[in-house]
């Protein structure tokens, strides 16, 4: 369908303004300059007609028809290249176009300009630009029946673009919604799975405490001495010792002199 129209738009441009329905300001020149361009135009050599036009509107800077019709021939040769590419013939076009539906004396050529904008803007899926255009030119002309095509036309595609662009929406809203969701989910998980770390390692850590107070109770305890006992003691050994060495000196003593007998020269 889009190519379809595209190809019926395009028609529309190929509608040039023939030198006659210039004002009496025109001079001959003008006039022959922009009958040439036209007929270069009817044989498709849209260069050579632009050359024409040009020689047309040095000749009268203000004829409105020269300028329209370079317009046409302008965009005729830029086809379907990029109208935002560099040094394309569009853009030149637009630009005159631009200037001829804010500023011609002429309703005609006002409304043709404002019709091919239309066309322009329609063409680069700028429809709600597209719609303000065919508007324009309705409200010059309302009897043109192919403008208010064109306007139904876009009025349909800026209601599907805009739903489309809803639902592009709602689809990144899901997906933000959901990728949240997943977020918090992950969040979750790894706050359970912390928590439970922490109460593992909690417990290790309070079987290891328990395992190591049970050992400590097995092993068999000292009895730590203070000093002050610890003399007591080493007195009472020295004490019990000095008492042993005392009796074992009596009994040697005893038994040393229960051993000696008086005796007599022997005669």
């Amino acid at each position: 369908m889009k190519r379809l129209l595209f190809i019926f738009i395009l028609c529309a441009f190929a509608e040039s303004i023939s030198a006659s329905s210039d004002s009496d300001t025109s001079t001959r020149r003008e006039r022959n300059y922009i009958r040439e361009g036209n007929d270069l135009y009817e044989q498709k050599r849209y260069a050579d007609a632009e050359v024409s036009y040009r020689k047309a509107v040095e000749e009268n800077p203000m004829s409105e028809t020269a300028l329209y019709n370079l317009a046409l021939s302008l965009i005729r040769q830029a086809g379907n290249t990029d109208p935002n590419a560099e040094n394309n013939p569009m853009q030149e076009a637009q630009s005159i176009l631009n200037s001829l539906a804010e500023s011609a004396q002429k309703a005609e050529i006002a409304e043709k300009a404002l019709y091919n904008l239309g066309n322009m803007a329609f063409n680069q899926e700028q429809y709600e630009q597209a719609i303000g255009r065919y508007k324009g030119a309705l409200r010059r002309n309302p009897d043109n029946d192919q403008t208010r095509e064109n306007l139904r036309l876009a009025q349909l595609k800026l209601q599907q673009q805009q739903q489309q662009q809803q639902n592009q929406d709602q689809n990144k809203d899901q997906n933000k919604d959901q990728n949240q969701d997943q977020q918090q989910q992950q969040q979750q998980n790894q706050d359970q799975n912390k928590d439970q770390n922490k109460d593992q390692n909690q417990d290790q850590q309070q079987q290891n405490q328990d395992k190591k107070e049970q050992q400590q109770q097995q092993q068999p305890q000292r009895q730590n001495i203070s000093d002050d006992n610890a003399a007591k003691i080493l007195k009472t050994m020295e004490n019990e010792e000095n008492a042993t060495r005392r009796k074992v000196q009596e009994m040697q003593k005893k038994k040393g002199q229960g051993g000696q007998r008086t005796t007599g020269p022997q005669w």
